[in-house]
């Protein structure tokens, strides 16, 4: 790590620490898990997998899309303990994954997926930080799926907190929302200070300092209720500090449950990390590329250590690295300093914390969603494309109407779809010109070329003369050869000229025979 961008770096690595804070809480409220077991993993994630991590800007912790997952396993495995003995074995699990280069996988990712995470990501945030920024805490912080299990969505908790409005929060999240543009257009305009202090204390100072002031001034517009209030648990003895702490029940080895439910934790901890990599990147100012084999080793020794001192498994999470990142990271610093901050603050200033309104905290995520979510990055979507637009749009509404996971899948598929559909059209040019007709083969053609090809054979017209060209295709497939020397056969009885270049049996033979070289050179 180095110290050149300090500044910026520290910067970041606070308001980080500010945001992920009530994120750990709320994600280890949801799992069913100790609450310390959140901040743990929060804190393992900044100071540990930072040291190994293959990003230079991106924040892991615990982790809203493994939240189902933690439940089921905790309920599954009998108790929290046991659960621990899981997140050690995905870990290890996770490391093996990274030695054996399993991340190379996250280089297949179609870009207008990463592109539509970014901006899904960007509206949920907004969309789940209305009901705090109106004083409407009846969910917890860090929650991300569209539908709950109190058969609410995220638009009808919107609505219900629009019924119940909060005058205290409103006032404190619009002021924060106001400082925040201001502070950012400040900074823009280069201004030293704007430039020097970070945006972030600022809001979240202010926002303390006027919910202060409404309890001296205005006492019912004030947020007193712990649920419109960060709530850190105090250590208050020695007592306090152990039960802080859990650790793996080791006899649990010798149940075969807690083997799937590390694999699982594993396999989709690694997906959601290679994901969130790939945005990390491409958030990246300096545009540095990550090493994706590094990172998963790194998310396999956070686990082991997180598992083994009672946290939560742990991912690389887009939403803190998008703070991260829009804070004016430079280095892992920024992360390691987050990580460092939430080891002091929670062991050593737990009750200051606790005067931290969420509506402030939701202010400052909200200025973030709307920097991931920008209408230009629609706009310039839009312009490529609908070979980009189309899984683009997909992905973001996927995501938005369901989850994380769910909505990347649905989006890779359609994004892989695309893909496959374009390579088909692109292989294969077609010219007319009057009874001349060219069919060009660009590129490789392969038997998923072969139903574009036959559409247009079946297209021509008796008395065309067709000039098949494949001299520029490296590889023709031996099913589309078989439909030419079909068409070349048929073709008198339609009335048809056909004369080809660049495409006979020797071809194929000859690739067959390098295909056959090139194995045994590289010993397949």
């Amino acid at each position: 790590m180095t110290l050149k961008y300090l500044n910026k770096d520290f910067s970041a690595g606070v308001a980080v620490f500010l945001v992920t804070l009530p994120l750990c809480l709320g994600i280890a409220l949801a799992s069913g898990a100790p609450l310390f077991s959140g901040l743990l993993a929060g804190i393992v994630g900044g100071i540990v997998v930072t040291l190994f991590s293959g990003s230079e800007i991106s924040v892991s912790g615990p982790a809203a899309g493994l939240t189902v997952i933690v439940f089921d396993s905790i309920q599954r495995l009998g108790s929290y303990p046991n659960f621990l003995m899981a997140v050690v074995l995905a870990g290890v699990i996770q490391f093996l994954l990274g030695w054996l280069k399993a991340g190379r996988l996250s280089s297949f990712v179609p870009s207008s997926v990463i592109s539509g995470m970014l901006v899904a990501i960007g509206i949920v945030i907004i969309l789940k930080q209305i009901p705090h920024a109106l004083g409407w805490d009846a969910d917890y912080e860090g929650e991300f799926e569209f539908s709950q299990a109190d058969q609410r969505n995220t638009f009808s908790e919107i609505i219900e907190a629009l019924s119940h409005p909060n005058a205290g929060a409103i006032l404190i999240s619009v002021f924060c929302l106001g400082l925040i543009a201001w502070w950012d257009y400040s900074a823009k305009r280069g201004i030293k200070f704007f430039k020097t202090i970070p945006g972030g204390v600022v809001v979240i100072l202010v926002g303390v300092i006027l919910n202060q002031l409404l309890a001296l001034w205005f006492p019912a517009m004030s947020l007193k209720e712990e649920s419109h209030l960060v709530r850190v648990p105090l250590i208050r003895d020695w007592t306090d500090a152990k039960a802080a702490f859990n650790f793996p029940a080791f006899e649990i080895l010798a149940n075969p449950q807690v083997y799937i439910s590390a694999l699982t934790l594993a396999i989709v901890g690694s997906i959601e990390s290679l994901f969130s990599l790939e945005a990390a990147d491409k958030l990246d100012t300096r545009r540095r590329i990550s090493s994706p084999n590094q990172e998963l080793k790194a998310q396999g020794i956070g686990n082991v250590v997180s598992g083994l001192i009672g946290g939560l498994p742990l991912t690389l999470v887009a939403i803190r690295t998008s703070v991260n990142v829009y804070s004016g990271a430079q280095t892992r610093l920024s992360s390691f300093i987050h990580g460092l901050l939430m080891l002091l603050a929670v062991f050593c200033i737990p009750q200051l914390l606790n005067y931290i309104p969420l509506a402030c905290l939701a202010a400052l995520l909200i200025s973030v969603g709307y920097k991931l979510a920008k209408v230009e990055i629609f706009k310039k979507m839009y312009r490529e494309g609908s070979d980009q637009f189309i899984p683009f749009i997909i992905t973001v509404l996927a995501i938005v109407f369901t989850d994380l996971l769910i909505g990347l899948a649905i989006g890779l598929i359609v994004g892989m779809i695309y893909i496959v559909y374009t390579n088909n059209l692109s292989a294969i040019s077609v010219g007319r010109d009057k009874e001349t007709v060219l069919i060009w083969f660009k590129k490789d053609v392969s038997f998923l070329n072969k139903a574009h090809l036959k559409e247009v054979l079946a297209a021509l017209k008796p008395g065309d003369y067709v000039f098949v060209d494949g001299l520029r295709a490296q590889f023709i497939d031996h099913d589309i050869f078989t439909t030419l020397e079909e068409f070349e056969a048929d073709a008198p009885l339609r009335g048809i000229q056909v004369e080809f270049k660049g495409i006979t049996r020797r071809k194929i033979a000859k690739q067959k025979s390098n295909a056959i070289i090139q194995k045994t050179i590289i010993g397949e």
